[in-house]
């Protein structure tokens, strides 16, 4: 891991941007429990990775990984505590990518709702995330993801196992584009029931699933989101 800086040897693993520089990563430090699994994770994916909370490193990455293990409410607390949700605001307002995992994909919602509690999230999509109807809890273990067609994420990969830690999911999606090019690819899984496994959106990516903990099905997701950047 780096701590601010601008360039990184460049090794057979690096993933370059159309410039030839290293793509250079910013992991939001916000107080999640799995932040240095996603740093080491997006290192053997290629990147250049930087754990902060600054707004202007935040800023200035090429990609935001916005990690998240825990109850919705309590992600939601800590972001704010940092100006999370502002800077992941105006990075995609500036179209500028951002890749959030797992809580980091449910706190994307409207809403979530969890033991009757209602927290609000930050609406960059519609719905509400609540406890899945299964019936062992929590869904923890290697699953298949049902990949759109011509997904970015899981090119390549469409057809591998993903690591699932959570009880809790959006179970519709109801955000569509106005053509068929800006409509967004969302993949499902299912445990009980069918919920949302991973999102492409524009600059606005997302997976329910723990990339970090996925071996080389999850390393090489992230490679081809970084290859985005």
């Amino acid at each position: 891991m780096t701590a601010g800086a601008s360039e990184a040897p460049r090794t057979p693993g690096n993933v370059l941007d159309g410039a030839g520089r290293v793509a250079h990563v910013a992991v939001l430090d916000y107080g999640s429990g799995n932040v240095h699994s996603a740093v080491k994770a997006l290192e053997l994916a290629g990147a250049e990775v930087e754990l902060t909370r600054d707004p202007e490193a935040v800023m200035a990455a090429d990609g935001l990984l916005v990690p998240g293990v825990g109850a919705f409410d309590a992600v939601m607390r800590q972001l704010r505590e940092v100006r999370g949700d502002e800077l992941i605001d105006r990075r995609l307002a500036g179209g500028r990518p951002v890749l959030g995992i797992c809580v980091g994909q449910q706190v994307l919602f409207e809403r979530g709702v969890e033991r009757g509690v209602e927290t609000e999230g930050l609406g960059q999509w519609p719905g509400t995330v609540r406890e899945l109807h299964a019936p062992r809890l929590p869904h923890m273990g290697w699953n298949t993801v049902e990949a759109p067609e011509g997904s970015v994420l899981f090119a390549g990969i469409e057809h591998e196992r993903f690591y699932f830690v959570h009880s809790y999911a959006a179970t519709e999606w109801t955000l569509e584009g106005r053509t068929a090019a800006s409509t967004p690819r969302v993949a499902w899984a299912e445990h009980g029931e069918r919920f949302v496994a991973a999102v492409e959106n524009g600059p606005l990516c997302s997976t329910q699933f723990h990339p970090e903990k996925s071996g080389e099905a999850g390393i090489r997701l992230l490679r081809n989101w970084i290859a985005t950047l």
